[in-house]
């Protein structure tokens, strides 16, 4: 995402879920993605075919049939400090897309956001961690176009460590990122980092 007037995003504020199931005194966290989900060396894909770029439309419903999300999508804008706002934590299935940059489908890189958990249970990207390189993420826009993605890799990042020019970065072709909470798992500051799945435009219906 480039500094259209705003600047980087400077965090994803989506780590506010305080459920945690006890199995003895392990707790029990969302899946994290395996190395092999990963970017072989530095940005890549594993299929360079791309579908060219639709005009911008607003999104209205995601769809990743690997993981069984099937999601209303709302708009979410900056907070006061840069982060970017989340979708209301008494609903677990519902994504937000960052209303001020780029439409899923449209050319650039569009920011999709969801909780991983809330207080009562997984929410809607919980799986997004066991997310595969080469699964389709669907995303039904306002044109009543859907536009169709692939997925190139899963990647955890702590926070200190997030890569905000490789998240956010201007792409010449249609791309997505889908992010949520993941790493460790503090009782006194939640989670400690984001999942963030890869992924570009292949086809249109």
């Amino acid at each position: 995402m480039t500094a259209q007037g705003k600047g980087w995003l400077i965090a994803i504020a989506v780590c506010l879920g305080v459920w945690l199931v006890r199995n003895g005194s392990e707790p029990v966290t969302p899946p994290m993605p395996s190395a092999a989900e990963a970017f072989a060396a530095g940005p890549g894909h594993h299929t360079e075919a791309a579908a060219d770029p639709l005009p911008p439309s607003a999104p209205v419903r995601l769809r990743i049939p690997g993981i069984r999300v099937d999601a209303p999508v709302m708009r979410l804008g900056l907070g006061p400090g840069g982060a970017l706002d989340v979708p209301p934590s008494g609903n677990g299935n519902v994504a937000g897309w960052y209303k001020d940059g780029t439409p899923p489908g449209a050319k650039g890189t569009a920011i999709v956001a969801g909780h991983v958990d809330n207080a009562r249970g997984p929410a809607v990207f919980y799986d997004l961690g066991t997310l595969k390189k080469g699964r389709r993420i669907e995303v039904s826009r306002r044109d009543g176009r859907t536009a169709v993605f692939t997925v190139d890799a899963v990647e955890v990042y702590e926070n200190a460590d997030f890569p905000d020019r490789k998240v956010y970065g201007a792409a010449d072709r249609a791309e997505l990122r889908v992010i949520t909470c993941g790493g460790g798992f503090s009782e006194k500051s939640g989670y400690q980092g984001n999942v963030v799945a890869y992924a570009h435009l292949i086809g249109v219906r």
